[in-house]
């Protein structure tokens, strides 16, 4: 994550830079449309991307199956292209409807691999004025692995991308996409393979061998792009029965996966359908996909997998972001975001954070910035109902499409967020959520949200200028220095709120 990035020397925001929502280049990204023609899916989204981690502003997928004819005929299936073209004509006029500019539509391999292709690329263009961009298999190995770089900009490891009718994989690690290699492992594709099982895992099995030879050794990380994916870490959570239903980050271990794909040999694909919310189409080539990803694992033997909700669509708004916007920590610049659109005073975090930090001394840069996101979070649900606003905080921060964030780190905001509207988490609906975290990471994120909870009523703003907060660590004294103008504000409340934070880091407390 490049936290230290900064807009030059004596800038007042700190480590991650002036925020640059408002710039005219970031304004510029502010409804960008991106149409994907797979071989499965025909999908159109319509980013919010004038912020570093974009808002979905319209999102609409329809099942075609372009290419589920493609190994018995090498043309595109006369029943996908009819449904196709449907989604395309109604996808043309949806973009010119809410003024989508600029537009970018790919297709990838069904399209660039059938005999029809380029027919099926001009009726696209005459009929609807879509000009579709058929990318090569490395073309759409870099734009999968690019929009990767949009929710990890530190991601390194192996990025593998499935779609229907193929599977790309490209290294990636400093912001650079290396080696790309594409092959024929799409599902759709292996679903109509003379011989079943067996023969299909022959092909896997070779063509994966033939894959492993042109990449490295080894890679700590796999990332995982693509709906078969993200169906398998559903099946994967339910299997384990873990509670936070978020895929993007979503971490498995090779042999959790490998757990899982024998545990889905014993339901029937209406059971998987159940579990996942996925159509019929997609659940059967989820076994497919489960054989692909079993031969990966065993060739490749990472040491954890990781699910990306981001692919070839957000590679695609990746590409168009300015070089700064690109360096900036997704996490920090959609918290600014949502601070500027939602707070009840837009700029406050800042000061927040300001009068909070001399508490917490030295921390690691993942720990400031999960401070820094929650001093800009922490009055964005102000609306909510006060009966339930801590619980509204946590909803948003568990659940909210925020790129930069691992489950824990969500957990661990979640919780900074419920105690800054809530002295104690008991009886609250989240218990089993609390468990994917440390106990000593829930206690510093409840002395972080009990830390905002008095910052924020300390004073109406500018609490850094009313007074100073410190920490003695060897003699546990939390200190309050008030300048002489400002005592009248260390009132009743505010002394509850002090003892509430020095109880909760096990300290004694020090006015002056």
């Amino acid at each position: 994550m490049d936290g230290t990035h900064s807009d030059g020397g004596g800038d007042e925001f700190g480590p991650f830079g002036r925020p640059l929502f408002d710039d005219p280049k970031a304004k510029a990204l502010s409804r960008v449309g991106t149409i994907d023609v797979g071989s499965n899916s025909v999908r159109l989204v319509v980013f919010d991307g004038a912020a570093r981690s974009p808002a979905y502003f319209y999102n609409e997928k329809i099942m075609a199956g372009l290419g589920a004819d493609m190994r018995e005929t090498g043309r595109l299936s006369v029943e996908g292209r009819a449904r196709a073209m449907s989604a395309l004509h109604r996808f043309a006029l949806l973009c010119k409807g809410m003024n989508v500019s600029p537009m970018t539509a790919v297709a990838t391999a069904a399209v660039r691999d059938a005999e029809d292709g380029p027919d099926f690329c001009e009726q696209v263009a005459r009929e609807t004025g879509i000009k579709l961009w058929v990318a090569s298999g490395q073309e759409e190995a870099r734009l999968s692995a690019q929009g990767v770089f949009l929710g990890w900009p530190e991601a390194r490891g192996l990025m593998c991308d499935i779609g229907g009718s193929s599977m790309e994989l490209a290294e990636i690690g400093d912001g650079v996409v290396g080696r790309r290699v594409t092959s024929e492992l799409g599902p759709l594709k292996l679903k109509g393979m003379k011989g079943g099982y067996d023969a299909r895992k022959k092909v896997i099995d070779q063509t994966m061998d033939g894959l492993r030879g042109e990449m490295a050794e080894k890679y700590k990380v796999i990332y995982l792009v693509g709906g078969s994916w993200r169906a398998l870490a559903r099946l994967d959570m339910e299997r384990r029965g873990y509670p936070l239903k978020v895929l993007h980050e979503y971490r498995m271990t090779s042999g959790s996966v490998l757990k899982t794909v024998k545990w889905m040999r014993g339901k029937s694909i209406d059971e998987l359908r159940a579990i996942t919310g996925n159509s019929e189409a997609r659940m059967r080539l989820v076994p497919i996909a489960a054989q692909v990803l079993k031969s990966l694992i065993q060739r490749f033997k990472p040491d954890s997998l990781a699910v990306s909700s981001y692919g070839i669509r957000e590679g695609l708004l990746y590409e168009q972001m300015p070089f700064e916007l690109k360096r900036r920590d997704p996490l920090i610049e959609a918290c600014r975001w949502d601070e500027a659109k939602h707070a009840r005073i837009p700029g406050f975090g800042r000061q927040l954070h300001k009068f909070i930090e001399p508490i917490f001394g030295k921390t690691g840069l993942e720990r400031t910035r999960l401070i820094r996101a929650a001093c800009l979070l922490h009055d964005v649900s102000w609306r909510a109902h006060p009966d339930y606003r801590a619980e509204v905080c946590f909803d948003n921060a568990t659940r909210a499409n925020l790129g930069g964030l691992d489950h824990p780190g969500r957990i661990f905001l979640g919780v900074a967020l419920l105690h800054r509207y809530k002295n104690s988490r008991d009886g609250t609906r989240f218990a089993e959520l609390f468990d994917l975290l440390p106990e000593k990471d829930l206690q510093a994120a409840e002395v972080l949200g009990k830390a905002m909870r008095f910052g924020a009523m300390f004073s109406v703003e500018r609490p850094e200028l009313m007074g100073e907060l410190g920490f003695k660590p060897k003699k546990r004294i939390l200190t309050l220095k008030l300048h002489p103008e400002t005592k009248g504000l260390f009132g009743e409340v505010a002394e509850a709120r002090l003892n509430a934070l020095a109880s909760a880091m096990e300290a004694s407390v020090s006015v002056t």
